[in-house]
């Protein structure tokens, strides 16, 4: 009875002065990948994948563009306001545009999807984001390394041809 009592005891003090409250902050809204894609990016490495010849087996089937037609000056600005929502876009340098150089993007998830669905960043020429003019597949999404993938690819009746895969790294300081 003694050792139930000195037992029960223990759990009293322990309750009353082992419990505190602890100010853990104010509520904040997780990051989006809006956030992970905002800024300025640079290329790294651009590559052209002829999808025919990748399925048919025949070589060469991919060709790095980096150093050619002065895509080492490229760059891409991903712009949001400040409720991190997207905004606008813009490609820099003298390069030969594989897409539309500026208007307005959105993702297709703000946050990552699960399963096997693809990450896509829909480009628009209006504001309004009601005319899309490309998709771009988000196949690395940005992280603690301050890198990411998107790809292009350009289809003929449903058949992909060629993609290209642009990958970037952060000029955010």
């Amino acid at each position: 009875m003694k050792c139930k009592l000195l037992y029960g005891l223990a759990m009293v003090c322990l309750l009353a002065f082992g419990c505190s409250k602890n100010d853990d902050g104010s509520h904040v809204a997780p990051i989006t990948l809006y956030e992970k894609v905002n800024g300025n990016w640079g290329l790294m490495n651009l590559k052209m994948v002829d999808e025919f010849a990748k399925k048919n087996a025949i070589e060469p089937s991919e060709q790095n563009l980096s150093s050619m037609f002065n895509y080492a000056d490229f760059k891409i600005n991903f712009n949001v306001d400040e409720k991190m929502q997207p905004t606008s876009y813009e490609v820099l340098g003298d390069v030969p545009p594989l897409f539309a150089p500026t208007g307005y993007w959105e993702l297709s998830a703000a946050f990552q999807p699960t399963g096997q669905i693809p990450l896509m960043i829909y480009l628009y020429s209006d504001v309004q984001k009601t005319q899309k003019t490309d998709e771009l597949r988000l196949s690395s999404v940005p992280g603690s390394n301050g890198e990411m993938e998107i790809q292009l690819t350009r289809t003929s009746e449903g058949t992909p041809f060629i993609t290209y895969i642009f990958k970037l790294n952060t000029l955010n300081e």
